[in-house]
């Protein structure tokens, strides 16, 4: 894929008024959300539920692409349409989740190193060929006592650059989030600090594995109160220092940035995103990559009847894509 179609990718994922919906939940996560809604997981099940959200109607309105999991990405529909094609064909671009997740990083108690490097560059190239177009890679950097290192930081974004390096030589668009956790009690002082310390060690380390900015997407946490501060920031302090954050960071050169949810509830993370794009004009498109808070009205619904609320848990997820389109657009009503 030449530059130009990396740039062409990238561009798609964020146009306007459109967001990815993650769908990326390893085996063992998304056990977690079924057992807690009394779901047995099953691959078929897993597969069903996927299948949902893929063929929600009209969800390309709002919806650009989505990020998959190894095992979905080899599924097909009920009628045996790969999910891969099924989306090509539905106007959506298929992603794929490529990291191994996190492991303690030796030496530096209460913090995490993401693993997946090896054996990485094959991987892709499969991935490429049933239908991927963009990757994700998740790092993950816990706000404590002392922590996060500098050797934490930097060991992560140089994972993320080098994951991004071999994505682009495969054809594949690198979404890189280096997520910084919610939890904690800090206050949102001390997540911008942290924040701008991450994105200025990635965009350093994507510089250095000659990464091309133009076929690449950011996929950032939000500044914001830790779920444990006694005082949580109101929705413009975390719109605006968010933004003040990423202005002083991230090259324009980048064609977007969507933002993870991170825990918050479906509400806040809407809000969110709509009073950034409210303070505009940005000088990249502002969008979303919600997991959780795109999804968990909609399993809640199927879970009371599989069958019989499909149609119903499937408009639940056209309305929350809808609502969060308009908040990357800045017209979302509330």
């Amino acid at each position: 894929m030449s530059i130009e179609q990396l740039a062409e990718t990238a561009q798609a994922m964020v146009a306007p008024g459109k967001g990815i919906i993650a769908i990326d939940e390893s085996t063992a996560t998304i056990g977690k959300r079924f057992a807690a809604v009394g779901i047995e997981n099953t691959e078929e099940n897993r597969r069903a539920y996927r299948e949902l959200l893929l063929t929600t109607p009209k969800l390309s309105e709002h919806i650009s692409g989505a990020i998959l999991y190894d095992e979905t990405l080899r599924q097909s529909t009920r009628d045996g349409v790969p999910f891969a094609r099924y989306m090509a064909e539905h106007g959506m671009i298929p992603g794929i989740k490529v990291d191994k997740g996190t492991v303690p990083l030796a030496g530096f108690p209460g913090e995490l190193v993401t693993e997946g490097l090896d054996g990485l560059r094959g991987r892709l190239e499969e991935y490429y060929r049933l239908g991927a177009r963009f990757a994700k890679w998740r790092a993950v950097i816990n706000i404590g006592e002392d922590i996060p290192t500098g050797t934490c930081i930097d060991a992560n974004t140089h994972a993320l650059a080098r994951y991004a390096a071999l994505c682009q030589e495969q054809g594949l668009v690198p979404m890189v989030e280096p997520e910084v956790l919610m939890d904690g009690d800090h206050d949102i002082e001390t997540c911008y600090e942290v924040t701008e310390a991450v994105l200025r060690s990635l965009f350093a380390a994507l510089y250095e594995q000659n990464v091309l900015l133009e076929g690449t997407i950011l996929k950032a946490s939000m500044v914001i109160s830790g779920k444990d501060c006694p005082e949580q920031a109101d929705v413009q302090e975390v719109a605006e220092s968010t933004l003040m954050c990423l202005k002083s960071t991230v090259p324009a050169i980048l064609p977007g940035i969507v933002f993870l949810s991170g825990g918050q509830s479906d509400e806040a993370a809407t809000a969110h995103l709509d009073a950034m794009n409210r303070l505009g004009p940005n000088p990249w498109p502002l969008s979303f990559s919600y997991g959780r808070a795109m999804q968990q009205a909609a399993l809640k619904l199927w879970a009371q009847d599989m069958q019989g609320n499909w149609r119903k848990a499937q408009e639940t997820v056209y309305a929350r894509a809808r609502d969060n389109g308009l908040a990357a657009l800045g017209r979302w009503e509330g």
